[in-house]
């Protein structure tokens, strides 16, 4: 059984196990708060939107005015028993332990010593699984932790990331937590069909998708699947807005998926989609269609092999260039069910970073970003922190209005599917984003 700093992992995982999946985190934080003699344990989880973090739970143990019950301030929220605090970012030490994905050590503030209060060490240990982001821990102690405890702190951060991961399937207490905006149907909708984790590091690659949603939901939306030697993509778009578009993309991304794990070529599965949408639309006597980059990398050779169904062509960044990659464009999915569709082969090369977007990041009003310029002074960015760079210029120029959906999918080849990925507590610290200035 392993241990760190007395902590014991299998009680850790029995304490999670033996509460509801609602109470899971608190009870891992009671086990950690006494493990690591704290005076509080507090959960952060990533909000959707990317910009800040939500205080889910918080666990004092040991008496302070901090801890007298009252409104935790502005941003909570309430839902029965339930609070949860929105901490926008803001360059501080929560974003940067995100950033950077490093456990930030706060030396305790003078002015929560006044009147008698104790002044707490902080550290902030990212809650991270293969490069997702799923949240914070924070840990209040008496004393300068040591480079030791810092350490063992950023180990059971990790942890927490699989309880937290086990736990949401069976619970909407995470997923409340993290709305900070409310959802309209067809936002619902869309919001199912993304896949359940935004960022995956492996060995050859990093991947990270990001939708930043219109008033109107689009029809927007990105996938991935990783198999042995085989990493999948796609990101599409779906005529109309509202819940019309949300359908018709949950059409397409379950046609993608079932022609996927049926073992299908992407040639076949491209077919084998448009087919299906055709289909829908002559069934309900409308005119619906989607763009789409279906995309299929040899993780043994970096062969990427793409198809452009009627979309925006994806972006590739070599060295100091960034170029649109010229492809041969063929009809969007759903037109006319005999439609056939074509690959083209690009070979991938150490370094590259390959980018897709969705026609919402080229849109008239998004037309002052730069997106070339942007994609090239952002190459030394985690592909996490890319993709919410991107969005957040789309936003910029239109005032935060996009009359359609933003969505961009990053990936970086490193090109060692035959070495392990060098991990220290759910991330690699060298693809990490560097420290805001």
């Amino acid at each position: 059984m392993v241990s760190v700093r007395g902590v014991d992992f299998g009680r850790l995982l029995a304490a999670a196990e033996s509460q509801s999946p609602v109470e899971a985190v608190e009870a891992v934080a009671r086990e950690l708060g006494a493990a690591f003699d704290a005076a509080a344990v507090s959960f952060h989880v990533a909000d959707l939107s990317g910009r800040a973090l939500v205080r889910l739970a918080h666990v004092p143990l040991v008496e302070s005015r901090d801890d007298s019950g009252t409104p935790w301030g502005p941003g909570e929220r309430r839902d029965l028993e339930e609070s949860a605090t929105v901490l926008p970012f803001g360059g501080g030490p929560s974003e940067q332990a995100v950033r950077t994905q490093t456990v930030q050590v706060l030396e305790p503030d003078p002015a929560r010593a006044q009147d008698g209060a104790h002044g707490w060490w902080r550290m902030l240990a990212p809650v991270t699984e293969r490069g997702e982001s799923i949240g914070l821990l924070e840990v209040h102690v008496a004393e300068d932790p040591g480079s030791e405890m810092v350490a063992q702190v950023g180990q059971v951060a990790h942890l927490l990331a699989f309880v937290v991961i086990a736990n949401e399937r069976h619970t909407d207490l995470y997923e409340w937590g993290q709305r900070s905006r409310s959802f309209s149907l067809s936002a619902e909708i869309q919001q199912r069909l993304l896949p359940g984790p935004r960022t995956c590091e492996a060995s050859a690659f990093t991947l990270a998708g990001w939708l930043e949603p219109a008033a109107s939901i689009g029809g927007d939306t990105f996938d991935y699947s990783v198999d042995r030697d085989v990493l999948h993509m796609s990101l599409t778009d779906a005529m109309g807005h509202g819940v019309g578009a949300a359908l018709t993309a949950s059409v397409c991304l379950g046609s993608l998926r079932g022609a996927r794990r049926s073992g299908m070529t992407l040639l076949e599965q491209a077919t084998e989609t448009n087919v299906a949408l055709s289909g829908q639309a002559r069934t309900q006597d409308i005119d619906d269609f989607v763009t789409g980059l279906l995309v299929r990398v040899d993780l043994r050779t970096g062969a990427a092999e793409v198809v452009n169904a009627g979309h925006v062509a994806p972006y590739l960044a070599r060295g100091g260039d960034v170029t649109a990659l010229e492809l041969p464009v063929d009809l969007p999915l759903g037109l006319f069910p005999d439609s056939h569709y074509r690959g083209t082969v690009i070979g991938l090369r150490p370094g590259d970073r390959m980018v897709l977007v969705t026609d919402g990041m080229l849109e008239r009003a998004v037309g002052a970003v730069d997106l070339l310029h942007t994609i090239g002074t952002t190459r030394e960015l985690h592909p996490r922190e890319v993709v919410r760079a991107l969005a957040d210029s789309a936003l910029e120029a239109t005032g935060h209005q996009l009359s359609d959906d933003a969505t961009i999918l990053c990936l970086d080849w490193h090109g060692t599917h035959d070495e392990d990925r060098s991990a220290v507590s759910g991330a690699d610290p060298g693809r990490a984003s560097d420290s805001l200035a």
